[in-house]
Formats: C-alpha cells, sequence, structure tokens
C-alpha cells in the first residue's frame, strides 16, 4: 500500500484494484508491510500476507509499490507463460519488466 511501511491510508493501490475489477479481473493482492486484518476492515480485501501463498501462473503482476521485499523475490516464477510484469514504481531493471511508468 505505501512503500516499506504499515500505512495503507489513501493509498493509490486501492484505485489500481477496483479499476481491475469493474473488468470482472481476479486480484490477488500481496503486501508484505500492510495488516491482512487492517486491509480487510478498512477496504474489504484479503490480503495474501506471506508470499509462499502467490500462484505461480499469472497473468499480470503489478508492482503498484516498491517494497524492498520485492527485489529478493524472483516475480518472473509467479507470471504465466503469456504473463507480463508491470513495474509502476520502476523498482526493477527497466530489461526485466514487460512495462513500466
Amino acid at each position: 500500500f505505501k512503500e516499506n511501511c504499515p500505512d495503507i491510508r489513501n493509498s493509490r493501490v486501492i484505485d489500481i484494484i477496483k479499476e481491475f475489477k469493474t473488468y470482472d479481473v481476479a486480484v490477488d493482492v500481496y503486501d508484505p508491510w500492510a495488516s491482512a486484518d487492517e486491509v480487510q476492515h478498512e477496504y474489504g480485501l484479503d490480503l495474501i500476507s506471506d508470499a509462499s501463498q502467490l500462484q505461480s501462473d499469472y497473468d499480470a503482476i503489478v508492482l503498484a509499490v516498491s517494497h524492498k521485499e520485492f527485489l529478493s523475490m524472483n516475480i518472473h516464477q509467479l507470471k504465466s507463460d503469456i504473463g507480463v510484469i508491470f513495474d509502476v514504481k520502476s523498482l526493477l531493471p527497466k530489461h526485466t519488466v514487460d512495462s513500466r511508468l
């Protein structure tokens, strides 16, 4: 929700999630800093709080927050063969993602 801190207030990530849901896209949300209970209470979202619960066949991965933990994850291992990675905050090296802002 916010870079390297547990604060979930006024996060623009919610806008991204809501936009995907308007297109009936199934969305998994992972944030190593945010409290799953707080996210459920504030936004009604089920947060994946442990990276081991992530799938390995996502069609799209959106890195919306530049948590330092994402640097040590093998993000490419989580996407499907046709999957794409969009790095909103330019956290990862440009040549390792499909698109970024």
